[in-house]
């Protein structure tokens, strides 16, 4: 059977190397070979890419500036051109932009706040901001939902809570919701989340709770109703310290995954096709403190950088939604953040995906 036209890409920030790595992706194998090594001005942190493909944002911040790197993407070797910037009026730990690529979030610890910038026709970030709503501190996401109306913000311990705004995507105006939030459990620190394909819920993870939480969206105003709320910790063997970060959910709504910083593992979760509710389905390892979660486009594999060791490990997924540990990749200190993308990517349709054995690999990348 014919193969399918997939390029696939990995982009790695390293913050303290202050440089910028491209890999490519086997999308057969999942296996990454490193393609471009860039130098950057700034220690980078989170990245996102635009909804056409065609320009990647890179939250870059040092010595006291904050600001944002627009480059564009050459599709076809995977390259990235630098051709803006602007500058942020604090530390944003969180940038995405609205599902029409018009605006560019960002999300602050301190003071507290989120910030929206009009990006212009060329797909440059521009300055100055169009909105700015203070909310409390540590507000630590933000996106829009599938439908681009909603925009939310969580808040991490001791705030709790995750903010709501309608999200206006002709003038980048954010209006609170009426609740302006919605409380969480004490220490329970709601981090990140990921939307569900095609259900209206909304997964989060509980940074200092170690949970994943089970979220109903009224699509009609907003509105966040909790459902469920699972430990991403096996019940027994482990009793040390631990920390969410990162929550993915499969582009087929099937599975979650959320990364343990303690325990060292990506948790993963089978979801009920109906209802979006969870079931736990075991634990990958990974290296120390893994943050930032990487998953395929396509839905084959998930990649796990370590703060700790300046590794990224990579993970098969089966047709059931569960992780197998693959290979190890050394790249330094740290992995900030983990993109993958595909291009030009075809449907399937009745084509098998064919596995292949775990191979436990571990890589040495030279970076200069």
């Amino acid at each position: 059977m014919k193969v399918p036209d997939v390029k696939g890409f990995v982009y790695i920030p390293l913050t303290e190397k202050r440089r910028f790595l491209v890999f490519a992706m086997d999308t057969e194998s999942g296996k990454l070979t490193l393609k471009h090594d860039l130098d950057l001005p700034a220690q980078p942190w989170q990245l996102c890419i635009s909804p056409d493909q065609r320009f990647l944002y890179q939250q870059v911040r040092d010595d006291g500036y904050s600001g944002v790197l627009t480059f564009q993407i050459d599709s076809d070797t995977g390259s990235v051109t630098q051709i803006g910037e602007v500058e942020l009026e604090s530390d944003a730990c969180y940038v995405s932009t609205d599902k029409t690529g018009r605006f560019l979030f960002a999300a602050y610890l301190f003071p507290g706040m989120v910030t929206v910038h009009r990006i212009d026709s060329g797909g440059v970030a521009r300055s100055p901001a169009v909105e700015r709503q203070l909310t409390d501190l540590y507000a630590h996401y933000i996106t829009t939902d599938n439908s681009n109306r909603f925009a939310f913000v969580p808040h991490v311990t001791p705030t709790d809570a995750i903010y709501h705004f309608r999200f206006d995507e002709t003038t980048g105006r954010l209006t609170p919701c009426d609740p302006p939030k919605l409380d969480t459990p004490a220490a329970h620190g709601p981090r990140h989340l990921a939307y569900h394909p095609t259900l209206d819920i909304v997964y989060a993870n509980a940074e200092q709770a170690s949970h994943v939480t089970v979220y109903r969206l009224d699509p009609a105003d907003g509105a966040l109703e909790p459902i469920q709320s699972l430990s991403t910790l096996p019940d027994e063997g482990f009793d040390g310290v631990n920390s969410t970060a990162t929550v993915r959910v499969h582009p087929s709504g099937k599975a979650v995954y959320v990364s343990n910083r303690g325990h060292d593992s990506v948790a993963a979760f089978t979801a009920d096709p109906s209802t979006g509710l969870l079931t736990p389905a075991g634990h990958s390892p990974t290296k120390e403190c893994p943050r930032p979660l990487g998953l395929d486009p396509d839905g084959h594999y998930l990649y796990a950088g370590s703060d700790h060791s300046g590794r990224v490990t990579s993970h098969r997924i089966d047709s059931e939604g569960l992780l197998h540990s693959l290979d190890v990749y050394q790249l330094g200190m740290w992995p900030s953040w983990v993109l993958p993308v595909n291009f030009h990517r075809r449907p399937r349709g009745g084509e098998r995906f064919e596995t292949h054995p775990d191979s436990h690999l571990e890589v040495t990348v030279q970076t200069s």
